[in-house]
């Protein structure tokens, strides 16, 4: 008898969990993680390790022996291992970007074409690039988000708007990113190809996207009698010019993203050539040395 039709005897000799039994498992896990960040402090892996603790009894009560369910917890492990590797690449792809004068670059390029009449598009646009480039929503909403909140403020935008625009931006390009920490994460959970990923999530993300530049393109027009707050955009570029070359050769970093994706390059190799290529840019237009690039790829930029 083949492995495969062994295989396919055990599971029936099985019977699924129950619907009671898998309940209890999700409601113990969200009601132990609400009880251990609120109020008790302690540590979500522990947390996660009772969980798991709880589903597998519910497994062995279905008919599971402890050697199938480690084998299972393996599987588990080796599908989660690409992201954790992906995850540690980024890490290095943020510093070394950061570093190298391409973040800034970005920011740079986008607040110099702001329009009242369409800022909050502007701003949803910039954000999306920014977020594609990073695949980090937060980095681009505590630092381009930042910015734009002032300048919104100065134009007389209510703030929640100018926020809305960020966030709907800096999400999008979360969402779309190879960089993504959640979109490489869900593609790897899904035995899915990332950039086969990336592809079929236009079909939902991208129609939403297009009725929010619409959307933000009305209320945009609202306020096209405003006038740029010219002293925070002028702050924020001084600032930028003064610490950091800008220019356009700095956005090959990210190009070379868009264009692995388009070639539908393999993602750990891509990542590493787009990590180390700002880290060679930031030792040639920034005159960092080797070890400010490395510390920045280990540690984060400072």
């Amino acid at each position: 008898m083949s492995d495969d039709i062994k295989k396919d005897v055990n599971l029936e000799d099985k019977k699924l969990p129950s619907f009671a039994g898998v309940m209890f498992v999700i409601i113990y896990l969200v009601v132990a993680m609400g009880v251990s960040v609120l109020w008790l402090g302690i540590p979500i892996h522990i947390t996660l390790i009772s969980a798991s603790f709880i589903a597998t009894i519910v497994a062995m009560r279905s008919g599971y022996t402890w050697d199938e369910i480690e084998d299972a917890i393996l599987h588990g492990c080796s599908i989660a291992m690409a992201p954790m590797l992906i995850l540690m690449i980024i890490g290095a792809i943020i510093g070394s970007w950061i570093a190298s004068g391409t973040i800034q670059t970005i920011i740079y390029y986008g607040l110099k074409i702001m329009a009242p009449s369409w800022f909050l598009v502007a701003a949803l646009l910039i954000t999306s690039i920014t977020s594609l480039a990073t695949g980090s929503a937060w980095t681009t909403g505590g630092t381009l988000g930042v910015a734009l909140i002032g300048i919104g403020k100065g134009l007389g935008i209510p703030l929640p708007i100018v926020a809305g625009a960020i966030v709907s931006g800096s999400f999008f390009g979360d969402k779309m990113s190879p960089l993504s920490d959640s979109t490489n994460l869900a593609a790897a959970v899904a035995e899915a190809n990332l950039f086969d990923h990336i592809k079929h999530m236009i079909y939902t993300v991208g129609p939403a996207y297009l009725i929010s530049i619409v959307g933000f393109f009305i209320i945009s027009l609202r306020f096209g009698e405003g006038t740029v707050n010219t002293a925070q955009i002028d702050q924020t570029l001084s600032t930028l010019a003064n610490n950091f070359q800008i220019g356009p050769m700095l956005l090959i970093p990210p190009a070379i993203v868009i264009l692995m994706a388009v070639k539908k390059m393999p993602a750990i190799p891509g990542l590493i050539i787009a990590a180390f290529t700002g880290a060679i840019f930031a030792m040639i237009f920034q005159g960092a040395s080797l070890a400010d690039v490395t510390n920045a790829m280990n540690y984060g930029y400072t």
